[in-house]
């Protein structure tokens, strides 16, 4: 597992909005930089970007008019964080740890413009190979590991009820394997290929399937054959546990045309279990600490050349990523907006 817990103090029966709302509790939007509503009005339509959560206090003055506590963003940020004018996207993380309502899922869409779109992780009691302790260690196997029936009933359908026309992606992020699985992905290839056909065959809509994996052995030409034939996309997932970008391309060019998803996850400097560090280096997250102008310009072309092919791009951006995430989505949006006025 990547990243530890986010502390979920809403209570196991209740709505996730159930608390009565206090006199001043509503959290409000910064006023945004006047450069940035001409620089979000050059990007394309087809181009859903943002970040991968939205509960971070040290946004104020970039997203948020002050300081709000992380208990007050969790449950009443969105509808602030969706006013940013680049922000026509955001992660939904919560449900890997505990699935969602179709209930709490329409309570997200509720609080967003309706050209909004939401990327939503799967729960790990179907992504993760292992049943993991308090602390992310594996303690036994997961005997619902890609489990067709489960996605669909915990993950895909009530995230495509509540969330309807704003749901942009279902991602299915598999953690990293136990060593001695490494050298059976062959196999686990024919299992993800039956959980990606059952959720297909079941699923409506324009939503986006996409598969984001954690270890490089997963990129063969019968994973790309399993995505290919169900209509599913590769995850780009930026990640130190991944080959650079430009190695990841090949499986997207295998199965061109079609839309990108991308989480920017963790600057490669931190190695593969680095999140920790990035994130105690990088908090409160609200500058950039260390830029990756490679990363950031080789996702801008693949942006650029997705959108110009009439492709959707869902793209969210990791505090982990430069440092702060506000701050990576206006320099990637600059990156994007000249690529296209070159081109």
């Amino acid at each position: 597992m990547d990243e530890p817990p986010m502390q979920d103090s809403s209570p196991e029966t209740a709505s996730l909005f159930s608390d009565p709302v206090e006199p001043g509790s509503e959290v409000r939007a910064a006023r945004p930089a006047p450069t940035l509503a001409g620089l979000a009005a050059a990007l394309p339509e087809r181009l859903w970007l943002g970040t991968s959560s939205w509960h971070y206090p040290g946004w104020a003055g970039l997203v948020w008019d002050k300081l709000y506590s992380e208990e007050q963003l969790s449950r009443r940020g969105l509808d602030a964080y969706a006013r940013h004018p680049l922000f026509r996207a955001v992660g939904l993380d919560r449900g890997f740890y505990r699935p969602l309502s179709v209930q709490q899922y329409a309570e997200y869409a509720a609080q967003v413009p309706q050209h909004f779109r939401f990327v939503v992780k799967a729960p790990a009691r179907v992504t993760d190979a292992q049943v993991r302790g308090a602390g992310g260690q594996g303690l036994t196997v997961n005997p619902d590991f890609l489990n067709a029936d489960i996605a669909w009933r915990d993950f895909a359908q009530p995230a495509s009820i509540g969330l309807a026309n704003k749901l942009g992606a279902l991602v299915f992020q598999i953690s990293p394997l136990p060593g001695h699985w490494l050298g059976e992905t062959a196999r686990l290839i024919e299992h993800l290929h039956a959980l990606l056909r059952g959720i297909a065959d079941r699923t409506t809509g324009a939503a986006t399937l996409a598969v984001e994996v954690r270890d490089p052995q997963w990129l063969t030409p019968a994973f790309v054959a399993a995505l290919k034939d169900t209509g599913a996309t590769y995850c780009l997932g930026l990640h130190a546990k991944m080959p650079p970008i430009s190695e990841q391309l090949p499986v997207l060019r295998a199965l061109w045309p079609g839309p990108l998803v991308c989480r920017w996850n963790l600057n490669l400097k931190h190695g593969a279990f680095g999140y920790e560090r990035a994130r105690d280096q990088y908090s409160p997250f609200n500058r950039m600490v260390d830029p990756d102008p490679d990363t950031r310009a080789g996702l801008a072309r693949v942006i650029a050349g997705t959108v110009g092919a009439g492709q959707p791009a869902y793209v969210t951006l990791s505090n982990k990523a430069e440092g702060s995430s506000p701050l990576s989505a206006v320099a990637l949006a600059e990156a994007v907006t000249t690529l296209l006025r070159q081109r």
